[in-house]
């Protein structure tokens, strides 16, 4: 065997991230630039992932379906517009085949018999919690894509989850009707009688349903991770998605049609099963979108993906009196409280990694995380020292078992690491975090 064989995967990545293996020709130098996004989509896919957190979406949605459609509905009908939505309903179902217009009419039938009154208060309070915990595992899987460890506040979920819910379905219902009246002016049905304009508004209708997917999965890239998403990577995730959503239920279509055996052997399972890889499908491509906004917005990550981004124990430190010096230049300047995610864009290194630092600081006493997530000195400047920072990212019992910490290690090599330790303390135990805000004369 030749031991100079390069790994094909290697030898691809090779061309596609480091500038030395390509060519010196600049549209192709563009072309290997854009092949990266797809090459790393793909890796995260095949990775398992993605693919996992969607298995878990669909659990999830299979609880929630009925309480989910119930409170969206109800919304709708209290302003009598919930029928606005029935043709959309009917679009997303339609891959699944004959049946598709059955289960629309029977979800519209559903909803036309709810009423308020039957649920009670237990019933309205278990709704309630339902909506809120399935989309808290919506934004679980985004903030997975995003590379973000802590989720929002538990009041932060209950006030914008629920302003989600309610707003959402208004604006959705919203952007319907004004289709639909521009539909009746005068100027579009004459438009519609006179071709090519003719062809291009029935064209346009047929596509309604998917830029209002489109729409929606740009809004839910934008802003259901827990960390601030420009407008430009959540358009390009929502492109994406919503043109995958489309050729997928197109071809799905395609393969319940032809999968008359299936239907043979199932029988009256068959609608259940095929309606289950479809919603699985779905929440895969809602995934991929994420992911490819993520990498839209961090280019830097292509390469790495979802790789663990382990923090050395120095830059821990450095970051760890970073995170202080910063917080308590806010705090002193009366200027805007830093929250994680700006901390982790101001150092450019991820949420996920940062978070175990300002995790040390918080079980330290050092910084406190308001309800806005704002970070806030946890005692006074002058009673915060430099070393306590540094010790409470070094502490051993919070990233070590307790077998760790009590293992059996070298006289000789423990005396080192003490008079290190030792020599660490003396240089800073009359420095506080005040002296570190205070300019050097």
């Amino acid at each position: 065997m030749n031991r100079d064989r390069i790994d094909p995967v290697r030898r691809l990545e090779q061309l596609l991230f480091e500038p030395e293996h390509q060519p010196p020709v600049p549209a192709l130098r563009r072309l290997l630039g854009l092949l990266r996004y797809p090459y790393a989509m793909i890796r995260d896919l095949l990775g398992g992932d993605l693919n996992l957190r969607a298995m878990g979406l669909v659990y999830t949605t299979l609880l929630s379906v009925v309480p989910l459609v119930a409170f969206g509905f109800a919304v709708l009908k209290g302003l009598g517009i919930h029928r606005e939505f029935e043709p959309l309903l009917y679009e997303f179902l339609r891959p699944v085949g004959a049946q598709s217009y059955e289960l629309t009419r029977q979800i519209m039938e559903f909803v036309d018999n709810t009423r308020g009154g039957v649920l009670g208060s237990l019933g309205l309070a278990f709704l309630l919690y339902t909506v809120i915990s399935t989309v808290q595992k919506v934004e679980a899987s985004f903030n997975f894509a995003w590379h973000v460890e802590r989720p929002r506040s538990m009041m932060r979920r209950v006030s914008e989850y629920m302003t989600l819910m309610v707003v959402g379905p208004i604006l959705l219902a919203v952007v319907l009707g004004l289709f639909g009246a521009v539909a009746d002016w005068p100027f579009a049905r004459w438009l519609a009688g006179h071709e090519p304009f003719g062809t291009m508004i029935v064209n346009l209708g047929r596509a309604t349903p998917y830029l209002v997917v489109t729409a929606v999965f740009t809004l839910l890239y934008r802003f259901v991770p827990n960390t601030r998403v420009r407008a430009g990577a959540a358009l390009a995730g929502g492109i994406t998605g919503g043109l995958l959503w489309a050729a997928s239920g197109a071809i799905f279509t395609q393969i319940v049609v032809a999968s008359t055996r299936m239907v043979a052997i199932y029988a009256g399972f068959a609608i259940f099963l095929v309606t289950l890889i479809w919603v699985y499908l779905s929440w895969t491509i809602l995934l991929v979108g994420a992911q490819l906004s993520f990498y839209v917005q961090n280019p830097r990550y292509l390469r790495a993906g979802q790789v663990e981004v382990r923090l050395t124990s120095r830059l821990r430190e450095r970051l760890a009196l970073s995170v202080m010096v910063l917080v308590g230049r806010s705090f002193v300047g009366d200027a805007p409280a830093w929250t994680l995610k700006s901390l982790a864009e101001r150092m450019e290194v991820p949420s996920s990694a940062l978070s175990t630092v300002v995790d040390s600081l918080e079980q330290a006493g050092l910084v406190l995380a308001t309800e806005r997530d704002r970070l806030v000195p946890g005692r006074a400047l002058d009673r915060i020292a430099v070393h306590e920072i540094l010790a409470a990212v070094r502490d051993e019992r919070q990233y070590a078992s307790w077998l760790l910490a009590r293992a059996r290690t070298e006289p000789d090599a423990d005396a080192v690491a003490d008079a290190v330790e030792a020599a660490m303390r003396e240089q800073t135990q009359f420095m506080t975090l005040r002296d570190l805000l205070t300019p050097a004369p």
